[in-house]
């Protein structure tokens, strides 16, 4: 153990260290505008070295990097900026160092300002929008995949995030684990510090090297800065040509058991005759263990879903069901295992074998998992998903026993074939399974260094009640600048009935693509203009024309990044049954072509107030519309966060006038990183629903916590009028042990 003295000296000369940093910083920005080493970032793929230690050496996690440990690491300080000058060394210098031990990875992120005072730094609140702010994110991907991966973000308040890469399509910042990171704001920028535990990810630990890059954005200036993968035209989320991190072995996960155990106890009133109340206590848990250490298997009972938000309020004016997203975290955790066909129906989710939500819901009645099991992560090249879970039932319908299967195969470097298992139906009316096969193409290096992409899925539904039936597509997609492209056809079978999927189209063929030209004009105002056209077609299985969307748009990014976009297009619906929009207003069988504009605009969403507005007209079948939407974000300061959304629609139809209203009001208490208190009140003016959730959550130490949660529900009559329906209260404690 060093000895006071000792540490004083050794961070005595860390602040010297530091101090000359700065000035080296400076003058490292001044020589970045003269030049810098020249880079093919064709194919440019840098690599770095995680330097080994003992455990009794570590870091303490505190956000002051001038801990003499770090000095033992190579320090990371090529950046180069995406935008707004592709392939120029980074205005502000950064400087990152990579330590391991036996159970965590450590990083030390300097990030350097000469303007520290204008640094963006207003989130506090954990896995908030960090992307408002300046922020540092880390992107890990241990079996080199290419496609997925982990993500973690810090903020100069040491606020974090963290996020699934989901086949190089998506973040999936619903997924949480246990980490530590500590920030601070310093006379010459900001500092962090990270600690990611390895027991926290999966992982092969015959692989030394992992998939490895870094990335900063610097909000007031829009700049965003990355390590490796030096393309503007790359979406954030795509690591396919990220750098290499070497030299990790010899770590431990432990005994890899996570116990996760929780007492809730509860209180319900239902305010209607008889006016019942209900209290309980209701043990719960969770229990994670690494069968190997890219194997994990996790066990739930009696699963607590009391922090789940509210679903965003959405009125139905079309004919078929709305999509809503998965929120809960048992099903979210490795989420990205079980997902299948690519873009091909992440993008256009009619025809999914597999959706998760449909799990603990029966005919729309939220019901209880009474205990459930998840296999999740590699065997070897393979990767593999399984689900099984046994969901309490109805009054109407039977507790049901519901299982899903993925598995994946790694092909022609980032490329993936595999298959998909469902089978199950949550009513239990009827006997269904579905099972399919897709292969994701992905070519990043395809034509002078641009990426291809290509999807292609068939799954067969196995039905006693609807038969068997079918459905398959294909996605092909050119996503590069300043050009970009994108084909898609999907056919969904009359009879296809995927009891653990989403269907909300059956019996059709959908063609769709679209085609755009992104210039960048440099020494301008503008960051970037976009121009392009869209079409969709969607037939019945007979290629009888049933709806036709087909436009353009054009618009443009500020430097300071606000955007302005203009949409006109034109309309075309073959009505052959009659249906109703809300307040019964009726759209009679008829076949009818229209044509609208929408503007959209949105202001940089790095100022303390920003926003978002959305205007639509003129027409709506035979008919004419108006649509808005109006979101709101404010932080007035660095603990509050305040959002409000309206969305308002006025139709006149011959049948029919409709006004349609939707009030969403967020307010979040930011007390520390770890301890928030968050309010969502929603309203629409067709149900007349209105509902509150207030939940508050106070991480006392790494994945413990202590939650309470209170909901309101009732009815605003004519929009003045409250009447109660149901009130709920809960306090939850979990409380996480590591073995």
């Amino acid at each position: 153990m060093r000895t006071r003295r000792g540490e004083t000296l050794a961070r005595l000369g860390a602040r010297v260290t530091m101090v000359l940093g700065t000035m080296l910083g400076a003058a490292a920005a001044d020589q970045a505008a003269a030049g810098a080493p020249t880079r093919d970032f064709g194919t440019y793929q840098p690599s770095a070295v995680a330097t080994r230690i003992e455990s009794a050496q570590a870091p303490a996690i505190d956000g002051d990097v001038s801990d003499a440990v770090w000095a033992r690491a190579p320090a990371i300080d090529e950046f180069y900026q995406l935008e707004p000058q592709e392939g120029a060394p980074g205005s502000e210098r950064t400087v990152v160092r990579v330590l391991y031990d036996e159970n965590n990875l450590y990083f030390a992120v300097h990030a350097y300002d000469r303007e520290p005072d204008k640094v963006t730094a207003a989130i506090k609140a954990r896995d908030g929008d960090l992307s408002r702010d300046d922020l540092f994110r880390i992107y890990l991907d241990p079996y080199m995949s290419r496609r997925d991966g982990y993500v973690f973000e810090v903020n100069a308040l040491g606020a974090r995030s963290d996020a699934l890469v989901e086949n190089n399509t998506t973040f999936l910042i619903e997924w949480n684990t246990i980490w530590d990171a500590k920030a601070r704001r310093v006379a010459d920028g900001w500092m962090a510090e990270v600690a990611i535990p390895f027991r926290s990810i999966s992982y092969d630990v015959a692989r030394g090297d992992w998939g490895f890059d870094l990335f900063r954005l610097i909000r007031r200036k829009g700049e965003r800065i990355r390590w490796s993968q030096i393309r503007n035209q790359m979406p954030s989320v795509d690591i396919s040509r990220s750098g290499t991190l070497e030299g990790i072995s010899g770590t431990s996960q432990g005994l890899g058991l996570d116990l996760k155990l929780y007492g809730s106890l509860r209180y319900k009133h239902e305010w209607e005759p008889p006016r019942e109340d209900d209290v309980r206590f209701e043990p719960s848990g969770n229990a994670y263990y690494k069968i190997t250490p890219a194997l994990t298997g996790t066990l739930t009972f009696n699963t607590d879903f009391s922090d789940t938000p509210l679903d965003a309020r959405k009125v139905n004016t079309g004919r078929f069901g709305l999509f809503f997203p998965e929120t809960r975290d048992f099903f979210l955790q490795d989420a990205a295992v079980f997902e299948f066909g690519g873009n091909n129906l992440a993008e256009a989710v009619n025809g999914r074998p597999f959706f998760s939500r449909n799990i603990g819901l029966v005919d729309g009645v939220p019901v209880d998992i009474v205990a459930g099991g998840k296999l999740s992560g590699q065997i070897g090249s393979l990767g593999v998903g399984g689900l099984i879970v046994a969901a309490e039932g109805t009054e109407q319908y039977e507790g049901q026993i519901l299982a899903a299967a993925r598995v994946t195969q790694p092909v022609f470097g980032e490329s993936e074939l595999g298959i998909v298992f469902t089978n199950g139906d949550p009513t239990g009316l009827t006997e269904n399974t579905v099972a399919g096969a897709d292969f994701q193409y992905r070519n990043s290096t395809w034509f002078n260094g641009d990426t291809l992409k290509a999807d292609f899925f068939y799954e067969r539904s196995f039905s006693d009640a609807y038969g068997d039936d079918d459905a398959f597509g294909a996605h092909i997609s050119y996503p590069n600048q300043p050009f970009s492209a994108r084909f898609q056809f999907k056919e969904v079978g009359e009879n296809f009935y995927p009891a653990l999927g989403f269907v909300n189209r059956p019996g059709i063929r959908l063609y769709d693509g679209n085609f755009f030209w992104q210039p960048r004009p440099k020494d301008s105002w503008v960051r970037f203009f976009e121009t392009g056209t869209w079409y969709h077609f969607t037939t019945d299985l007979e290629n009888i024309l049933e709806t036709r969307e087909n436009g353009a748009w054009f618009g443009f990014m500020t430097q300071d990044t606000d955007a302005v976009f203009l949409d006109v297009f034109n309309l075309y619906e073959n009505i052959r049954e009659p249906f109703f929009l809300p307040r019964n207003v009726l759209v009679p069988a008829n076949e009818y072509t229209w044509t609208n504009a929408k503007l959209y605009m949105e202001s940089a969403i790095g100022r303390p107030m920003s926003a978002v507005a959305e205007i639509e007209c003129c027409s709506y079948f035979d008919g004419d519309l108006l649509r808005t939407f109006l979101a709101v974000s404010w932080r007035p300061d660095t603990s509050w966060e305040i959002g409000a959304e309206h969305s308002f629609y006025n139709i006149t139809l011959p049948t029919g006038d409709l006004e349609i209203q939707i009030w969403a009001l967020n307010v979040t208490l930011n007390f520390t990183p770890d301890m928030q208190l968050k309010t969502q009140t929603q309203y629409d003016n067709i149900s007349e629903a209105f509902g509150l959730s207030a939940r508050y959550r106070w991480e006392f130490m790494p994945g413990s916590e202590v939650f309470v949660a209170l909901g309101e529900s009732g009815d605003l009559i004519n929009g003045a009028h409250y009447r109660s329906a149901t009130t709920q209260a809960s306090v939850r404690i979990g409380h996480l042990m590591r073995f």
